[in-house]
């Protein structure tokens, strides 16, 4: 850590103001959101490959490059496990490259450490990984944007991008996260994730498509596997994206991502509570998109929350607390794990401090939650609307307060599952 830990011992007047704000009492809601899914992933990958006919130019003995980024997605060792066989099926030599721009510290041995946390290690994904953040400029865009490339990437004879496509949480264009974002950004590593960062995200839309373009032109990109997932995180669709047409396809899943994404089904909230947050759960510690909450301006929409407290940082996470900024209230556990080594390069790449920002800290749940009541300036808080959730990426249990379950009883997306109770705490003031 870079600099010196708060005193977290609780001062008798913060404990006076805090400890008779009444907590509401919350009952369990179900979400219910559209579920379309691929049942069999290894399958559908496997079967999309051959049909696209990627592959069939592969010579043998040709190395090729299989990306791997920094997100939980859903099978994602049994993706690229998938895309190892098939390269190699093709009689070339197949290795797998991190791929996340800054993450993991920027360091080569911090992405490797991220990617094995994923479960990406040589042994599932049977393929060699190598890790480098040295690159070189494949190109330069009509405005003056050179185009990165990892090192290990631009030596090889093919490169396939493997990634979810899927609303962006601090920017707003047709083309946002996804295939293009990774060969622009991830495969960029720091550098490339700077360079595209630097003019602010308002410039990302334009920035992103415009460096892809480069890298399409420049490498032998094979092709693009393209996931979109439901609001449950599970796959609903994939698809091999040609390098010609990939720009429009991947308009249109990103279109398609957006009428599945997540979310929360209450337009505004008095408190939100998110018992963790990490980058295994979002770029930006948790799904802005869910929570309304956003490091720049360049992005909007969700709902209209007045507090939002964070309780924890995921182990995977190892540290990085990116996120944490926009929060209004954390706890001593969050902050105790979050390591300014881990956290801080995100965001002198992304240029984005807000998301790296210390909110207040208080010794535990209890009083997190009540600080966030205290200040969310509700008269009565018999009426406060709160919804409390595990993180962004699984909603659909969630807990509500009493002065919500009406609306939810006359939701066609929610249901009460349980009778209201109290907020359940172990001896130390923390959440069971």
């Amino acid at each position: 850590m870079l600099f010196p830990a708060p005193d977290l011992q609780v001062p008798s007047a913060v404990a006076a103001l805090l400890e008779k704000i009444p907590l509401p009492r919350v009952a369990p809601v179900s979400q219910v959101f559209d579920r379309p899914r691929v049942e069999n992933m290894e399958a559908e990958v496997a079967s999309r490959l051959r049909e696209s006919g990627c592959l069939a130019a592969l010579k043998k003995g040709q190395s090729v490059a299989v990306t791997a980024g920094s997100r939980g997605i859903t099978d994602l060792p049994l993706v690229i496990r998938t895309v190892v066989r098939a390269v190699r099926a093709a009689g070339a030599e197949p290795f797998v490259v991190p791929a996340m721009g800054s993450h993991g510290g920027a360091t080569a041995e911090g992405q490797i450490a991220l990617l094995q946390g994923l479960g990406i290690d040589e042994e599932s994904v049977e393929a060699p990984l190598r890790s480098s953040m040295d690159t070189v400029v494949v190109g330069t865009t009509a405005n003056g944007l050179p185009a990165h490339m990892d090192r290990h990437a631009a030596g090889a004879d093919g490169i396939i991008a493997v990634n979810r496509i899927k609303p962006h949480t601090s920017f707003r264009g047709e083309i946002e996260s996804g295939v293009l974002k990774m060969l622009t950004i991830g495969l960029g590593k720091q550098r490339g994730a700077e360079i595209c960062h630097n003019l602010g995200f308002g410039h990302m839309a334009a920035n992103v498509p415009a460096i892809a373009e480069i890298v399409l032109a420049a490498k032998n990109v094979l092709c693009g596997v393209g996931i979109v997932e439901n609001a449950l995180h599970e796959t609903a669709l994939v698809e091999i994206l040609r390098p010609e047409t990939m720009l429009e396809r991947e308009k249109a899943l990103l279109r398609e991502a957006w009428s599945l994404a997540p979310k929360i089904f209450f337009d505004s909230l008095d408190v939100l509570i998110i018992d963790e947050i990490g980058k295994d759960i979002s770029g930006t510690g948790f799904d802005c998109n869910v929570a309304g909450r956003y490091n720049n301006p360049c992005a909007r929409g969700g709902p209209e929350i007045t507090r939002v407290a964070v309780l924890d940082i995921t182990d995977r996470s190892k540290g990085n607390g990116n996120g944490i900024g926009m929060a209004d209230v954390a706890t001593r556990r969050a902050f105790a794990k979050f390591s300014a080594e881990q956290t801080y390069p995100n965001a002198l790449t992304s240029t984005a401090l807000l998301s790296v920002k210390m909110p207040m800290v208080l010794v535990n749940d209890s009083l997190a939650i009540r600080a966030a009541l205290k200040t969310c300036n509700v008269a009565d808080l018999a009426a406060v609307r709160l919804v409390r959730i595990k993180n962004t990426n699984e909603l659909r249990s969630i807990f509500a307060s009493e002065a919500l379950l009406g609306y939810c009883r006359g939701h066609p997306n929610l249901r009460v599952e349980g009778d209201a109770a109290p907020f359940a705490f172990n001896a130390e003031g923390n959440l069971w």
